[in-house]
């Protein structure tokens, strides 16, 4: 977890002890299956979301009937668990849905197979635009990720608000002196004349690039 969707989580989760935020998180990670793909993405929100009011659980668990319960049960399409999610978002007298999606850019952006098929970001991008254009004046959706090109194509259009750490001074300064403090505390660096302290923090700090 990155340490400005950290920051945010814990103001939401001050909102919905009081009664007036729901919450989902989703984080992205390279290295986990389950969390590269819009499949992961939609059953972990809407399981997040059902123990959170007692409308939402009526909601998914109609849906896990239809589904599993059936002469002919099948696992549901991204789209029905898409449409599902819409379902609870749409469901009248409930808190604001705070969604978190954290590290975007580590989900794939090419396909896993030899067919033209899109990749997990571009499935997860296009489900994004798809409840942005629904117009569910419910969700709020805040998402974390390193400036890649196709992101910030695809998100541009619809973005209310952006913030870019690589471009925020304090964060800049923040991360310099994160790096003067332990060139000055490790046993080894403590030796080095201060010229060369100066210009390792200097480096350091310049290549973190606001990461």
């Amino acid at each position: 977890m990155t340490l400005a969707s950290s920051t945010i989580i814990g103001d939401i989760e001050e909102m919905q002890k009081c009664g007036l935020a729901s919450l989902a998180m989703f984080f992205h990670d390279f290295r986990d299956t389950e969390k590269k793909h819009l499949r992961g993405l939609l059953s972990s929100v809407l399981v997040q979301l059902c123990g959170q009011s007692n409308s939402y659980h009526d909601v998914l668990s109609t849906f896990y009937s239809t589904h599993c319960h059936s002469h002919h049960a099948q696992s549901p399409s991204n789209d029905e668990l898409l449409r599902c999610l819409k379902d609870l978002l749409k469901h009248p007298g409930q808190a604001p849905v705070y969604l978190i999606i954290d590290a975007l850019n580590e989900c794939p952006d090419t396909s896993a197979t030899v067919l033209p098929l899109a990749s997990p970001r571009e499935e997860i991008l296009k489900g994004l635009k798809d409840l942005y254009y629904d117009l569910l004046p419910n969700l709020r959706i805040c998402i974390t990720s390193l400036p890649e090109p196709d992101i910030k194509a695809a998100l541009n259009p619809f973005t209310f608000h952006s913030v870019s750490l690589h471009d925020e001074s304090s964060h800049r300064d923040d991360i310099a002196q994160y790096v003067k403090s332990v060139v000055d505390t490790h046993d080894d660096m403590q030796i080095w004349n201060p010229e060369l302290s100066q210009r390792v923090i200097k480096v350091l700090s310049e290549r973190a690039d606001g990461r």
